[in-house]
This record gives structure tokens, C-alpha cells and sequence, in this order.
């Protein structure tokens, strides 16, 4: 895959596994920084010793909203970028499912596929994407989720094709 592509090219990319990011270690302190961020400080996310005394992890795991919100930085690290985008929108997600818990110190990663590409008007275009994070030397992902995003571009770079 190329790591620049044309709006009109997105198309060509439906039903297409385009992108595998790297792995990002989920570390405690990645962990004890989203619950600051969120206000969550469930002891199954931020007492090691409790979350393995009282759990069936054996230590403490990532909020589900944390392994979601990495989606992010996966597809900075592996989608194609758009030549025509002047920015990318988050639209939502639908069919979020947290399969596996993420341990602390566990390794994931992002895959994503083109599951639908279209119009809204003449400068956006709507690129949805099958995502799943998984989880290394797991058997199940940490979730699967339908991402939709807007790509964003001048209207006057809008080919025939899209």
C-alpha cells in the first residue's frame, strides 16, 4: 500500500484490509494517565495489587475506552494518507464490542479495512472502516468496532471518479 493516495482512489480500497500498525505497549502509566484524563479509577485500572488479588486478570487492565481511543494513533501510523484532505473528522463508531481485556504491559495493535466510502457533499467525503485492536499472543482481540471518519477536501479537487 502506498502512503499517499487520491481521493478517487479510496474507492478502488472497499472491502480491502489497507492498513496494520505497529504495536504500542500499554504500560501502567498509559493507563493511571487516561484515568486522570477521565475521572475512572475502577481499582481493576489503577491498583496492581488489588486488580490481581481480587480479579481474574491477575493485574490491572486498560479502560475499553483506552484501547478504543489508540485507534487513533494506529491509523496515524498506517493508513494512506489523502493527498486532496485538508483535515480528517471523527464521525462516530457503531458496533463497538470489547472482546478481551488489555493487561498492562501488553502489546496492541490496529487493523483496519475500507468497509464503505461516500459522498456527503461536494468537499467530504465519508470513509468507514471494519477496525479491530488486537492484542499480542492473544486469540481475541481487545475490540472490534465500525469507525467512521470524514475526509475533508476542497470541492474544486473532487475528480469525476468519487
Amino acid at each position: 500500500m502506498s502512503q499517499e493516495i487520491s481521493v478517487s482512489e479510496v474507492k478502488e480500497l472497499l472491502g480491502k484490509e489497507i492498513g496494520i500498525s505497529d504495536w504500542i505497549t500499554v504500560t501502567q502509566e498509559s493507563i493511571d494517565c487516561f484515568a486522570e484524563a477521565t475521572g475512572d479509577f475502577q481499582f481493576i485500572h489503577t491498583d496492581p495489587v488489588r486488580a490481581a488479588a481480587e480479579t481474574p486478570f491477575g493485574g490491572t487492565i486498560a479502560h475499553g475506552f483506552l484501547a478504543l481511543s489508540l485507534l487513533s494513533a494506529m491509523s496515524y501510523n498506517c493508513l494512506p494518507k489523502i493527498r486532496e484532505q485538508t483535515m480528517c473528522i471523527n464521525y462516530g463508531f457503531d458496533k463497538v464490542r470489547f472482546v478481551a481485556p488489555v493487561k498492562s504491559g501488553a502489546r496492541v495493535r490496529g487493523r483496519f479495512a475500507v468497509a464503505d466510502a461516500r459522498l456527503r457533499s461536494a468537499g467530504m467525503l465519508m470513509v468507514s472502516y471494519d477496525a479491530m485492536v488486537e492484542i499480542e499472543d492473544e486469540r481475541k482481540p481487545a475490540l472490534t468496532a465500525f469507525w467512521q471518519t470524514i475526509i475533508r477536501f476542497q470541492p474544486k479537487d473532487r475528480s469525476a471518479d468519487i
